[in-house]
């Protein structure tokens, strides 16, 4: 594990991606229902669980606001992120936060801000990091 990024960068990304995703299920929203934002809608559920357990996935590891702020999701062995990484890190990791009634979302948020690796409880569920190094190329062409 090398160059892990902070608390500051990886909350500026979680932003970028929060307002990509309003504007994309706004987006969609509109076209299928003729308004742009509707409370409760499926679709943006949908959208946004697709979008943090599949990008990172076919994207070396990456969203739109990791990428826009030059981090990414690595694997602590160096392979490559996996639908099953992704399934840790969100769906497993966000059941851990559910069960401690967010408590574990502020100790992840510690975590970060104060551990020399900056790993989150989700990190260590997943075995993952947040880099600012660039991928290996040669293991993503396989």
């Amino acid at each position: 594990m090398s160059n892990p990024a902070g608390f500051g960068v990886r909350l500026g990304a979680a932003i970028v991606d929060m307002i990509f995703l309003f504007l994309a299920s706004g987006i969609i929203t509109t076209i299928i229902y003729q308004e742009f934002f509707m409370e409760n809608e499926p679709i943006t559920s949908i959208l946004e669980t697709l979008y943090y357990l599949l990008l990172p996935v076919f994207w070396y590891g990456y969203t739109v606001g990791k990428k826009v702020l030059g981090i990414r999701i690595a694997r602590e062995d160096g392979e490559r992120v996996g639908i099953g990484t992704m399934l840790m890190r969100n769906l497993v990791a966000g059941l851990v936060y559910v069960l401690t009634l967010g408590i574990g979302i502020i100790v992840s948020a510690f975590m970060v801000g104060l551990r020399e690796d900056k790993r989150a409880i989700h990190d260590f569920i997943a075995g993952t990091y947040v880099t600012y190094d660039e991928p290996e190329p040669e293991k993503y062409l396989e």
